[in-house]
């Protein structure tokens, strides 16, 4: 049996099937069939139309894998109609502070403010309606040249107003004065500006689609946003 199959896998070889092909087609497995055929040599013309297979095959199967991401989205954002239509006051206020301060980003929620008590309530938002737990969330702090002296208390100040543990904080951006700065910068915004972060697809579509059920509007290029890194790519959790 497995001579009649060998000598298969070298007809096909040798007419321009790749691996995978003769592999899917006799079922048998690829190490075998790289075994069989590993001395079969392709003349350049069916080089060329095998490196054209598989090509459009790589191409064929992102687009397959994008199109079932994007109706993944969609089913987010019908989730938030739905949830639109329930009625809650409190869902409806962190959807329309999400609408008028968050990042509007494919695969993730970020909310900056100077604000504390704004962040203070999206962060309650996120626990509430969407179970988020704490050590998921990230914050990030936006500083001056000013608040360097006392960084490390204006970061435990925005940890401590989130109820958030010391590591849920990523490194701080600092923006140090410009050579041609007259450093006179003082006492604006105390406490600079906050990011408050949760890697989550499917938090963000679903805020996407209650905003849209509550303005009556279509925006199907929330769908399309730029991809962001995801979270195991920063080698964070996943909501």
């Amino acid at each position: 049996m497995k001579t009649t199959e060998q000598a298969r896998a070298r007809e096909l070889r040798a007419s321009g099937y790749s691996v995978r092909q003769i592999e899917r087609t006799l079922g048998v497995a690829r190490s075998s069939v790289i075994r069989w055929v590993r001395d079969v040599v392709l003349d350049d013309e069916q080089q060329i139309a095998l490196a054209a297979r598989v090509t459009q095959g790589r191409l064929d199967a992102a687009t397959r894998k994008a199109t079932q991401a994007r109706d993944v989205r969609r089913t987010y954002q019908e989730e938030g109609r739905r949830r639109a239509r329930e009625g809650s006051a409190s869902y409806a206020a962190g959807c329309m502070l999400y609408w008028a301060e968050g990042e509007k980003a494919r695969n993730k929620v970020s909310a900056s403010n100077s604000d504390p008590e704004l962040l203070r309530l999206f962060a309650g938002f996120l626990r509430q309606h969407f179970a988020v737990p704490d050590t998921f969330m990230r914050l990030h702090c936006y500083l001056f040249a000013d608040h360097t002296e006392r960084q490390r208390a204006i970061e435990r100040f925005w940890l401590s107003t989130l109820g958030l543990p010391a590591s849920c904080l990523m490194k701080s951006t600092v923006n140090v004065y410009s050579k041609h700065s007259q450093k006179k910068r003082t006492n604006k915004l105390p406490y600079g500006t906050c990011a408050l972060v949760v890697h989550s697809t499917r938090i963000v579509q679903t805020i996407y689609g209650s905003i849209q059920e509550y303005g009556g509007f279509e925006r199907p290029e929330w769908l399309d946003l730029e991809p962001r890194l995801t979270n195991r790519q920063r080698g964070e959790p996943s909501a």
